[in-house]
């Protein structure tokens, strides 16, 4: 008999975040702990930050909000999403996205989880490390191949247009799936770069579906220029092009508990996603759509935008600083996202490998996610029983920075302890 206690059903394993949560609930942490620091969570801080835009915090609701939302979206949610888009990335084209270039998802899961089960009988790329949640979504539709495609923290996890073409190529790939900027390295694909595997999916006609859920999140670029970047930006027809874009009110915007999120491509593939959302999850709520429609003003985004850019570089450079001082090594500095990716396998023998140290920090009170989390490995189809990740820790700036200060605080005092 199954794990479950029951023959009818199979053990599903958990995500990093929710495994290292669980975890720490077995010791007394709740989201409402004062005295707990959770590094380990995927959601930024959600109150004011200094130069933000006012925190919405009372939703109306119409009455024919009590009715189901259409399975795609709102329509006038759709419109919106399609206008930022063509003011922000678009501007020059002839090509612009409309509503019906947009289908309006629960969440990421959810519309990562329409994707998927639209997929043919293909073989579909993936990277390591990346997203902890894609593992169990790579596996439940046997529909495609998941194909594995290791990045090297001595290179700096690059992974280049020509290397995207010899993987295509060789491995007959017709999609390839990633998160931009990357959960956990926070290394991002942009610019010219990013256009030459737009480019390479157009030519090659494999489909880039790309997570840009941290894209707003981006500690480079120059003076002046809005930190912001999506695969949007360098399609040539919005029709014809194979790319799709996730993204949603989770991070960018810092409202995860609305639980709105879109995928962004090709009329034709936007009607299968909202085909499978049909039977998967039936659309998400109504009256958090139309709140959110006001979110999608420029004005509000760039204003967002750039407070983010101002109080998450702040946080990231302090966290870096002090893991650094006691010994936890970065192969690259985050580009962007919220996490910094580290190696602590030179600190002392018994915190040396991300679970132990994982688990040492849970005494003082403090939550991280071990790297193996992000050894995507669908199936278990590889053998081996380490993973290649196992001397890594993802640490969250997501909180804010007094979490972090405390965090540190007792992490530094760990590492002492432990020498």
């Amino acid at each position: 008999m199954d794990e479950s206690g029951f023959q009818a059903f199979r053990q599903v394993p958990k995500t990093g975040v929710i495994y290292v949560t669980s975890e720490a609930t077995k010791r007394g942490f709740s989201p409402q702990s004062a005295d707990w620091c959770n590094l380990g969570q995927g959601q930024p801080e959600t109150g004011e930050l200094p130069g933000s835009p006012k925190r919405i915090d009372t939703v109306a609701i119409h009455m024919d909000d009590q009715e189901y939302a259409p399975v795609a979206g709102l329509w006038e949610l759709r419109e919106a999403i399609a206008s930022l888009y063509n003011s922000l990335y678009r501007k020059g084209h002839g090509s612009k996205y409309s509503a019906e270039n947009v289908c309006i998802s629960g969440g990421g899961r959810a519309a990562l989880t329409r994707a998927a089960a639209s997929l043919g009988h293909i073989n579909l790329g993936h990277f390591l490390p990346d997203y902890t949640a894609y593992e169990e979504l790579l596996d439940i539709f046997h529909a495609f191949t998941a194909i594995p495609i290791l990045l090297e923290g001595d290179r700096g996890y690059s992974f280049t247009s020509d290397d995207l073409r010899r993987e295509v190529l060789g491995r007959g790939l017709s999609a390839v799936l990633l998160s931009n900027p990357c959960n956990p390295t926070g290394k991002l694909i942009g610019g010219d770069e990013l256009a030459r595997w737009v480019s390479c999916a157009r030519e090659l006609d494999c489909t880039l579906l790309l997570d840009e859920f941290y894209s707003h999140y981006i500690y480079r670029g120059r003076p002046g220029q809005l930190p912001i970047e999506s695969a949007a930006r360098y399609v040539e027809d919005v029709d014809k092009d194979p790319v799709v874009v996730f993204d949603g009110f989770t991070k960018n915007w810092r409202y995860p508990g609305w639980r709105i999120t879109w995928a962004l491509g090709p009329k034709s593939v936007m009607e299968s996603f909202a085909s499978a959302g049909s039977f998967l999850d039936g659309g998400g709520s109504k009256p958090l759509q139309r709140a959110a429609v006001p979110l999608l003003a420029e004005d509000h985004v760039i204003a967002e935008t750039m407070a983010i850019q101002e109080a998450f570089r702040k946080k990231r450079d302090i966290l870096l600083s002090r893991l650094e001082r006691i010994g936890v090594r970065f192969d690259r500095a985050p580009d962007g996202t919220f996490y910094a990716w580290g190696n602590v396998s030179q600190l002392p023998p018994s915190i040396a490998e991300g679970m132990s140290f994982f688990r040492a920090a849970l005494d003082e009170k403090v939550i991280c996610v071990p790297g193996e989390f992000f050894d995507v490995n669908p199936g278990k189809r590889r053998s081996g029983r380490v993973s290649r990740f196992r001397d890594y820790v993802r640490f969250s700036f997501g909180p804010s920075l007094d979490t972090l200060d405390r965090a540190m605080n007792r992490i530094e005092s760990l590492v002492a302890r432990s020498t």
